[in-house]
């Protein structure tokens, strides 16, 4: 298992009374959840997608494993909004990654359903490596909006996949090598519906630690007006096992930080 370095932060937003996004970090599976639903039915979308699949983070993973735990984080949404009528309606997005093993090589699984986000920085190149499943990128993918315009587009937060539907939507998933040196940016759509990507760009190859770069573009976000929840978690891939072992690093340091107003 490679080694890494985790930096996380959340808040609430300038405009939002309640933070209904959600995180989860592991050992080797890191996901962000962006929840939605009257009553802080949200909230309790993300919390439960996100309880079920942290089960993955106690075994090795596989693609075939990692899509079905999503069907059952699926059907647990779907299963609170049936018995609780004041949840009707929630769901929440999910994005992540998960370390995957494949060909006797290290990987990593990308995954997501909705607008939440996954960036890699690899040899100071960033790459959004997700799209939005959302009103606004059907609108920019058949060139009928810029990537201006949607940030203020009155549908931005419209997503067109979600977990909480039934059936359970697609996951969109593509595996990409695991490499020493590499940066992940998991985030919900507060950070990218306020920051554009050439400011995350920056703080993400600025050389900041990854704790210090979390916080740095939520207090960006909540600058250009925070209207919405904003999470944020910064994973750097540090050395492999063997190296570690034989530096007597630890396998995971993690950090959180509530980012404050």
């Amino acid at each position: 298992m490679l080694a890494v370095e985790v930096g996380k932060a959340s808040h609430v937003g300038r405009i939002r009374r309640a933070n209904e996004d959600a995180l989860f970090v592991g050992s080797r599976l890191f996901v962000v959840a962006d929840g939605m639903g009257g009553h802080a039915a949200g909230a309790i979308a993300s919390r439960t997608a996100l309880e079920v699949l942290a089960g993955l983070d106690r075994a090795p993973v596989t693609c075939d494993a990692l899509r079905s735990q999503v069907v059952e984080a699926n059907r647990a949404v779907v299963a609170y909004g049936r018995t609780h009528p004041e949840g009707l309606g929630l769901g929440t997005t999910l994005a992540g990654i998960a370390l995957i093993a494949e060909d006797e090589e290290e990987h990593w699984a990308v995954f997501h359903v909705g607008d939440s986000r996954v960036y890699e920085v690899r040899d100071s190149v960033v790459r959004q490596l997700t799209v939005d499943h959302s009103e606004v990128q059907e609108l920019i993918s058949a060139g009928l909006l810029t990537l201006e315009e949607a940030r203020e587009h009155p549908s931005r937060h419209i997503v067109t996949r979600a977990i909480g539907e039934w059936p359970t939507p697609a996951l969109d998933l593509l595996v990409v090598p695991a490499v020493v040196g590499q940066r992940w940016l998991i985030t919900s759509d507060g950070l990218t519906s306020e920051v554009t990507d050439d400011l995350i760009s920056a703080a993400l190859i600025g050389g900041n630690s990854a704790t210090e770069t979390a916080v740095e573009l939520v207090r960006a976000a909540l600058a250009a007006g925070g209207r919405d929840n904003i999470t944020v978690v910064v994973v750097d891939v540090l050395t492999s096992m063997a190296t570690a072992e034989a530096t007597q690093s630890s396998t995971l340091r993690r950090s959180q930080s509530e980012v404050s107003s």
